[in-house]
């Protein structure tokens, strides 16, 4: 008897009963991002970093030295699959991580005061500059914070812990009417 599965986000469930239009303060979830992990091999990580900085329609996010997860809406997981394959077996490893993680994108003017609640990072415009990234704990959970934006961040998170931060960014944003949604 044949089994016909339907696709559903983790967060489908957490999502319902929030408003539909977004307020200033804004947690948009990305319904399906591309998202890689990338590994560089000793010796050919200056190389490497350039390459992935040069690949379109994808933001590439440090987590430590020689390694990276790149995430892109717009890019397909074979065609970003196909490019790096590009850049040589002896000097790069990625994995496919699309089905493993959840990126959320939370912001709006008071976004570093939510997120200060969550993390003991300094999200100051000085220290934390667009573009910059990091691994750190959000809300007691391992995920990778980006600063997208002048008031916008991105929260590269693995999938089974993706309900639980998303209920704690939630919570943490009541006080400024924190909305979420599908991005």
């Amino acid at each position: 008897m044949p089994v016909t599965y339907a696709a559903r986000h983790v967060l489908e469930d957490h999502i319902s009963g929030f408003e539909a239009t977004p307020n200033p303060h804004h947690l948009a979830i990305l319904r399906s991002p591309v998202i890689f992990s990338v590994l560089v091999h000793a010796g050919h990580e200056r190389d490497i970093e350039d390459a992935l900085n040069n690949l379109e329609d994808v933001h590439v996010r440090v987590c430590g030295p020689g390694e990276w997860l790149l995430a892109g809406e717009s890019v397909t997981a074979d065609t970003l699959a196909r490019q790096l394959a590009d850049l040589g077996a002896s000097r790069v490893s990625f994995l496919d991580q699309s089905d493993g993680r959840v990126v959320l994108s939370l912001g709006g003017p008071h976004v570093r005061g939510i997120l200060a609640k969550c993390t003991a990072l300094d999200l100051h415009s000085d220290a934390f500059e667009i573009g910059q990234s990091t691994n750190c704990q959000i809300c007691h959970v391992a995920a990778n914070l980006a600063r997208t934006g002048q008031d916008t961040f991105e929260i590269v998170v693995m999938r089974s812990f993706a309900g639980f931060l998303f209920d704690e960014v939630c919570e943490m944003g009541k006080e400024f009417a924190l909305t979420a949604g599908f991005a």
